[in-house]
């Protein structure tokens, strides 16, 4: 073991230069390494240091994480400030509205919607949910392609594809059956949700097989949704 005499006599041989007299000719004029390297290896010791320090303050949350800018606000009553018109038209009219939950959270505030309706012939339904999630403390950005948690507990096989010009962050895809459709918006810490589904009633009702009401076309679907995003953001924007 190196007592306190050693440490001491080991602390103070570092970074002395040898005497003049001791250095070959070329050194001396250059110098002499034993001037300059102490104190490079100062430096880059203490370059090191600091990123060691850093990272570690990284690591153990030491340095304070910028919060993402939330520019909207949710109400409790989200079907009372957001009616879906488009996605109404398109779908042949919601004829149930819900406004299901809403929490408010120092991490969180958010708040839910659902609207049903039946097919004009009766062979089936239809249902939208919405949800508005405003993230208070961390940037929803790098999670946001992974869906909610359980589209990642079900699985899908269906891509997410970039919608521009909406949010600072748009995903759409169709449900994996064709028939229904997904779109997630993104702007700043604000996570807007909308989620069509159908349902047919043929396997219950043997009458009524092979009778359900088709879909509205995809591309009608989409283009509705993306309306009633754009109408809900604008609703719910701050000032």
């Amino acid at each position: 073991m190196i007592g306190e005499p050693e440490l001491d006599a080991a602390w103070e041989t570092v970074g002395v230069a040898r005497p003049a007299e001791e250095l070959a000719p070329r050194e001396r004029e250059a110098g002499g390494p034993g001037a300059r390297r102490p104190w490079l290896w100062a430096l880059g010791g203490a370059a090191i240091a600091s990123a060691v320090w850093a990272g570690g303050l990284y690591a153990f949350g030491g340095l304070p994480v910028a919060e993402p800018e939330v520019r909207y606000a949710v109400t409790d009553d989200l079907c009372g400030q957001f009616k879906a018109p488009a996605l109404g038209r398109a779908v042949g009219g919601f004829t149930d509205s819900t406004s299901n939950k809403a929490g408010r959270h120092p991490a969180m505030d958010w708040a839910s919607c659902s609207y049903d309706g039946d097919s004009p012939d009766g062979s089936g339904g239809f249902s939208l949910m919405v949800l508005v999630e405003l993230h208070k403390k961390t940037d929803p950005g790098p999670e946001f392609a992974l869906g909610s948690y359980y589209e990642r507990i079900l699985g899908a096989d269906v891509p997410w594809e970039e919608m521009p010009g909406l949010g600072e962050q748009a995903l759409v895809r169709s449900s994996e059956a064709g028939e229904g459709l997904q779109l997630r918006v993104r702007d700043g810490g604000a996570v807007f949700s909308f989620e069509v589904m159908f349902f047919g009633l043929s396997e219950g009702e043997p009458g009524l097989r092979g009778k359900e009401a088709p879909p509205p076309d995809q591309d009608a679907l989409t283009a509705a949704a993306v309306e009633d995003a754009r109408a809900l953001m604008a609703a719910l924007r701050k000032g």
